[in-house]
């Protein structure tokens, strides 16, 4: 076998969320894949790095009060957190916030433009009048101009996968406020893609990806490849485009450069050569991905990188989606399960096994039943695999000095067919296949159950003192070569088997290895079976913590102290509303002129329009801020701010007053 140079990379997860189950299927499926590799004795890297660029980074924390960097930094050291939890094992996990990154991005671009791959032109955008800003693609919500799917992204439809521009979005409005947006005229870059058309068609002919994706490749090549916009105007968190004061790369650009930085930035720590991984025929470079995001990494990317003399990626591994029992993961139901909650309740080798034994190497979706969840994996990890070591591993302890024997005929002969399996299991591996390979593995733990069964050294110890302990042998070498079949699947249970063995982390090549006459160690529980109970706790904690999102109590830092002298400079008033009208173009604005009795009348802009009618607050007693500093909008003047609470711009409910109360009077 010929030892492979292999750069393996998972989609960077977007620096604006926490890592869920559904995110976990492609990074547990990468590690397994990984895993198995360097168990195989190749030279075989992980790298991945947080996506942290985009608009919605840099409003997710204008809403919590912080800076767009101290955001990403935080969210990286939690994706960090839950990936060590399930045991996910990076050679290196980095930023595209960085300078590395940076560097890559605008060597890439400036490449592309002197070879005249970029195209600058005038085009028409969406613009929200409401947050005054150009809308990003993802801010955009509405019908596919395709197939007529309702909520679909500006740029992609996840129903149909078609792809647009935002401005085709049938009954667009802004993800942030819901304003309708406007049309708007921007000089913006675009990277000829069809300028690499043939290229591309060259690199797919290859079979770097599943059937599926070539076929769906096929269409994308008939529709014709369309010049793509790789530029946004600020404000926006990203890298400036050289050249230019006010435009920046959009995030698609900058992040799967994010994996040349993460390896740059493992190759400077490792004093490894970079240009061995990216500029070298001698080194593979795999990807997993998910299928929403294969246009990027079928067309974009690789056309990038053979514009800027790049090697291009040899494997795009595709996967789907995830459903919990049959269904979208749901936030109402409790199966939208943050990585986080799951491993306050299970552990997290049970999930790698059941992904394992649901994953193939298609692209099609897998579903997470709960309570198959809890059946596989008692059934296969508990009374199947941790079976068969304790009962024969236990018994050799007590009754026979925890003493190998000589493996007999009979014992022979079930060994070999476990050994003769190893590189059918070897080939499951290679190609994803993970379900056959767990079911193949499994069913070796089975057969070596039965054998002890038959065998049943507990009634030959009474005649045959050898024989029983040959009998023990044969079942834990079964179960030793089981455990290293399992290691990249379950790398902390098959660690805990190599201990009571007394031996190094095994290579995959320990599964025809033969162990006899020696002494092996006590033997410790392995596995607890996992409890009806604590998946119902699971799910509840899930819905609880969706509850008290949606309640508005996101996790988030406390805004500074005030004292309560602070506090009491507040000063409160009771106001009558005389005129209420709607603003134009503002959805959710209301332009109210209050009476404040002896302070006279002001003008008051409220966003309270989703909750409230303008014709029905005309006459309402309400509560203002009387003494808030006057603030100039672009509808007019504010002179105070009025009281509401609720959980959201469509329940807010305004203060009510007792009778008797006059326009002017302070409330304390």
């Amino acid at each position: 076998m010929d030892k492979r140079k292999i750069l393996v990379t998972s989609a960077l997860p977007y620096a604006n969320g926490s890592i869920h189950i559904g995110h976990l299927v492609e990074y547990i499926q990468t590690d397994i894949w990984v895993r198995f590799q360097k168990l195989r004795g190749h030279e075989c890297y992980y790298m991945c790095a947080d996506d942290t660029h985009g608009t919605p980074v840099m409003l997710s924390a204008r809403k919590q009060g912080i800076t767009p960097d101290e955001l990403v930094a935080r969210m990286q050291e939690e994706h960090v957190r839950d990936f060590d939890g399930f045991n996910v094992a990076f050679d290196n996990y980095y930023t595209t916030n960085s300078e590395e990154n940076r560097a890559f991005s605008e060597e890439i671009y400036l490449k592309l433009k002197d070879k005249g791959h970029i195209a600058q032109r005038t085009i028409a955008q969406t613009y929200c009048p409401e947050d005054k800003m150009f809308l990003p693609d993802r801010m955009i919500r509405g019908t596919c101009p395709s197939c007529g799917a309702e909520d679909q992204y500006g740029d992609s439809c996840e129903i149909c996968s078609a792809t647009y521009n935002p401005t085709e979005l049938k009954d667009a409005r802004c993800a942030i406020c819901s304003t309708v947006p406007e049309t708007r005229e921007s000089e913006h870059y675009f990277f000829q893609l069809s300028d690499f058309e043939q290229d591309l068609k060259d690199w797919v002919s290859t079979g770097l990806v599943q059937d599926e994706i070539a076929n769906k490749l096929e269409e994308w090549f008939k529709e014709g490849l369309r010049d793509w916009d790789i530029s946004r105007d600020a404000p926006y968190f990203g890298f400036k485009i050289p050249g230019t004061d006010d435009k920046y790369f959009y995030v698609w650009l900058d992040a799967p450069i994010g994996y040349m930085a993460s390896t740059k930035n493992w190759c400077d720590r490792t004093q490894r050569d970079f240009d061995s991984f990216w500029l070298s025929d001698d080194c593979e470079i795999v990807h997993f991905i998910g299928k929403d995001i294969a246009y990027f990494h079928t067309l974009f990317w690789p056309a990038m990188l053979k514009g800027a003399d790049y090697q291009l990626p040899d494997k795009v591994y595709v996967h789907g989606f995830l459903t919990v029992d049959g269904q979208k993961m749901s936030k109402s139901r409790g199966t939208f399960i943050s990585a986080a909650d799951y491993l306050e309740f299970l552990d997290p080798e049970w999930l790698r096994f059941y992904y394992a034994c649901k994953l193939t190497g298609a692209v099609s979706d897998i579903d997470l039943n709960l309570t198959d969840f809890v059946a596989r994996v008692n059934a296969d990890i508990g009374n199947q695999f941790v079976n068969l070591g304790s009962r024969v591993w236990s018994f050799l302890g007590k009754r026979l000095e925890g003493r190998l024997g000589v493996i007999d005929a009979e014992g022979g002969q079930l060994l070999k067919t476990i050994e003769d399996g190893v590189e059918e299991v070897a080939d499951l591996y290679e190609k994803r296949e993970f379900s056959k390979a767990m079911k193949k593995i499994i069913s070796f733990a089975h057969l070596a159950n039965q054998f002890v069964a038959n065998r049943a050294p507990w009634a030959e110890i009474k005649e045959d003192e050898e024989k029983a302990r040959s009998t023990c042998t044969a079942g834990i070498n079964a179960f030793a070569k089981v455990s290293v079949l399992l290691a990249p699947v379950l790398p902390v249970l098959s660690a805990k088997v190599d201990a009571l063995l007394d031996r190094e982390p095994a290579p995959f090549s320990a599964a025809l290895d033969r162990l006899e006459s020696r002494p092996v160690n006590r033997f410790e529980p392995l596995f607890v079976k996992v409890q009806e109970a604590d998946v119902d706790k699971l799910v509840e904690a899930s819905k609880e913590r969706t509850s008290k999102e949606q309640a508005g109590y996101e996790v988030a830092d406390l805004a500074d102290e005030v004292t309560f002298d602070q506090f009491l400079s507040v000063d409160l008033r009771v106001a009558r509303v005389l005129a209420a009208e709607g603003v134009k173009k503002a959805d959710k604005l209301v332009k109210l002129t209050v009476d404040l009795g002896p302070l006279g009348q002001r003008t008051i802009f409220a966003g309270i329009k989703k909750s409230h009618q303008p014709e029905e607050l005309v006459g309402r007693t309400i509560i203002v801020v009387a003494n808030l500093a006057a603030r100039k909008m672009k509808f007019g003047l504010s002179e105070g701010m009025l009281l509401a609470c609720g959980p959201d711009d469509s329940n807010l409910f305004l203060a009510s007053l007792e009778e008797g109360a006059r326009p002017g009077d302070r409330i304390s």
